[in-house]
């Protein structure tokens, strides 16, 4: 078997070696070179290229642990802001999944000499919130990105002008039926004590009120008259304007209620929210910090995180990308395509694009899904609708 044959075994554990994590015995942080075996490391230290380095080391050793300390520092809290956010988190996940990566700066050229040390002075430091646990030390990213502290404002502010919103309406609500009360007087009862004349009678009730009255009518009628006769006809005429009066306060009842009812599809269709991201739609990337490969190209929403985060599927190239929603934008498409609402009133409903309106950075489109099947909405803004997938 040859030398250079590729599948001795010699050729698959010598590439088994070069691939991920080596001893942290035989790497040389001043250089920055991994090496196999003690003697590879030794024929390093050897070497003039680490007698030089360590010649320049020896004149500031402070200025390079200081270097060594801080790119650790930037890594660490770069992977733990992207990989777990402000979640709160275990030290050790977080280290486990930095030294992964073969480029990482090991902690033995740093300040800190281990990672209780490193736990302890990022709470100090106020750039993480740390805690002791009889499982270990436990760490959550403080996030003081000046576009996140923005974003929590405008929460709060929305938050507040919601509950504003709900007083005004339960105010609204009590003046109503503070007004139908007014002018009703309750007519109390009066109890009188229940006496016989003789002990002998039976004592009846008649609960038939309608009856007795008529009673009562026709014989004072047989009695008195024509005069009673207008009486009763006047009693009459009492009991329907007290029956339309009452329809009156019931039809102005009715249109309170239906006042309210309009304040509230009014505030559900000027509702807006400050996330828009929703699964299954196609937005374009706009940020330039992933550099042009990715720049200003197309991809479809896999997974909504938090509300403002995604995980999207870049179309050409099938690339996963985890992005926030400042670094997108809505996707409109040809007319006649599906889209999706994302805000407003209708946010939710799918819909087909039906005409644009380039001037004001509008469409139309015709609800296609919902109890509101085919309603007509215009003048949506672009950032309101996207394309599906």
């Amino acid at each position: 078997m040859g030398k250079s044959d590729f599948l001795s075994p010699k050729a698959i554990a010598n590439r088994i070696k070069s691939k991920g994590l080596q001893k942290l015995r035989w790497y040389c942080q001043m250089c920055q070179k991994q090496c196999r075996d003690e003697n590879g490391f030794k024929c390093h230290c050897m070497s003039e290229s680490h007698q030089r380095q360590l010649l320049l080391a020896s004149e500031n050793p402070q200025q390079f642990m200081d270097y060594f300390s801080e790119e650790f520092r930037n890594d660490f809290l770069e992977l733990l802001r992207r990989r777990f956010g402000t979640k709160r988190v275990h030290n050790n996940i977080v280290y486990n999944e930095y030294i992964s990566h073969r480029e990482h700066i090991h902690m033995n050229a740093t300040q800190w000499e281990t990672l209780t040390d490193f736990t302890k002075w990022l709470g100090r430091e106020g750039l993480c919130k740390v805690d002791e646990t009889p499982k270990g030390w436990y760490i959550q990213y403080i996030d003081r990105d000046p576009e996140t502290i923005r974003r929590q404002q405008e929460q709060e502010r929305k938050k507040k002008q919601d509950l504003d919103d709900e007083e005004k309406t339960a105010k609204f609500i009590e003046q109503q039926v503070r007004r139908g009360l007014e002018g009703k007087e309750l007519e109390k009862p009066v109890y009188t004590e229940l006496s016989r004349e003789n002990e002998e009678e039976k004592v009846t009730f008649n609960l038939n009120k309608g009856a007795s009255t008529s009673i009562a009518a026709s014989s004072k009628t047989s009695v008195l008259g024509p005069n009673a006769l207008k009486m009763v006809e006047g009693a009459v005429k009492r009991k329907e304007s007290a029956h339309s009066s009452g329809q009156s306060k019931e039809k102005k009842k009715k249109s309170a209620l239906d006042e309210i009812m309009e304040l509230e599809e009014e505030k559900k269709r000027t509702s807006r929210r400050d996330y828009w991201l929703q699964p299954e739609i196609v937005v374009k990337i706009v940020t330039k910090k992933l550099g042009e490969k990715y720049h200003k190209k197309k991809a479809v929403v896999k997974e909504v995180i938090d509300k403002y985060t995604a995980v999207v599927k870049v179309i050409d190239s099938g690339d996963k990308l985890k992005l926030d929603q400042t670094h997108l934008e809505t996707v409109i498409p040809a007319p006649g395509k599906k889209v999706l609402v994302l805000n407003g009133g209708y946010r939710g409903n799918e819909g087909i694009l039906e005409s644009i309106n380039e001037k004001r950075f509008s469409a139309t489109i015709i609800i296609d899904s919902g109890p509101l099947k085919g309603r007509r909405v215009e003048d949506i803004q672009y950032e309101d609708i996207s394309k599906l997938a």
